[in-house]
């Protein structure tokens, strides 16, 4: 755990060393461009927020990574070391301290000294980050023990991933053949009730609130027995029942506007 929160706090103080070099770079460069001092710090105030959320969009991304590695010792023996993460880390300060050996007997002039020491951190940084953990972790990736022990890997992910899919189609198959059983149980139960609502929709208009009355009852009773489900196949019942009609919407909508109200049933705003 010690040596975690020294590998944080390293890379927090390298992170931080290596945004002032870069940031003394370009302030460099623009003076040496001829911009005055005032347009310089004029930019850099208009950008240090967006600075600000970049550092920390970085600082949150690596603090995870040192934190939390998604890599496998198998498979990374060296990358997953603490003493390799430790030297990552600390690329931009060990660059910064190869800089100012460097530049000790180098230079007397001390822009040009701090110069070379913001160089040394950038080049030696760019030198770790890119082009040496890349190599490392591809030589890594290519050892016998770590192919072996990924190609394992990834066949006990694919098993679990089959497994689960199995599972879910195993469950789903269930839910639909209950939900059949079920509605074969209410086929029994309704069939009764559709011949009498078919035999409501058949009765003249001027017995319409009777039957309406009758008809109201019927569907409370099918939503007390199993919801929506089973008042929609009661419906489609019905339908059946009374027959291949020039216009079955009309049938369905007499019903609907029958049902309205009761339980989640609503009948249609617009056809």
């Amino acid at each position: 755990m010690n040596e975690r929160r020294a590998i944080r706090l390293t890379h927090l103080l390298s992170t931080i060393w290596f945004m002032a070099c870069i940031g003394y770079i370009l302030v460099l460069a623009l003076h040496q461009a001829g911009f005055h001092w005032w347009v310089i710090f004029s930019l850099s105030g208009h950008s240090v927020l967006v600075i600000f959320l970049l550092i920390s969009l970085y600082l949150f991304a690596l603090f995870r990574g040192v934190g939390e590695s998604q890599q496998i010792e198998v498979e990374h023996p060296l990358t997953t070391t603490n003493y390799y993460m430790g030297l990552y880390v600390a690329a931009p300060l060990l660059g910064g301290l190869a800089g100012t050996i460097g530049m000790v007997a180098g230079t007397d002039n001390l822009a040009n000294f701090f110069l070379g020491v913001a160089m040394g951190t950038l080049g030696t940084t760019f030198a770790v980050w890119v082009v040496i953990d890349p190599i490392t972790g591809l030589v890594e990736m290519v050892l016998p023990t770590s192919r072996k022990h990924r190609l394992e890997r990834l066949a006990q992910v694919e098993a679990h991933r089959r497994t689960r899919q199995e599972k879910r189609e195993q469950l789903l198959a269930e839910a639909f053949a209950r939900e059949e059983q079920e509605r074969q149980r209410w086929h029994k139960h309704l069939e009764p009730q559709a011949q009498k609502l078919a035999g409501l929709l058949a009765r003249n208009l001027r017995d319409a609130a009777c039957a309406e009355r009758e008809a109201v009852a019927i569907g409370a009773g099918a939503w007390r027995l199993g919801g929506l489900s089973c008042m929609r196949q009661l419906r489609d019942m019905t339908i059946a029942i009374y027959g291949q009609v020039p216009d079955r919407d009309t049938v369905s909508d007499c019903i609907a506007n029958w049902w309205d109200g009761i339980g989640d049933w609503r009948k249609p705003l617009f056809r």
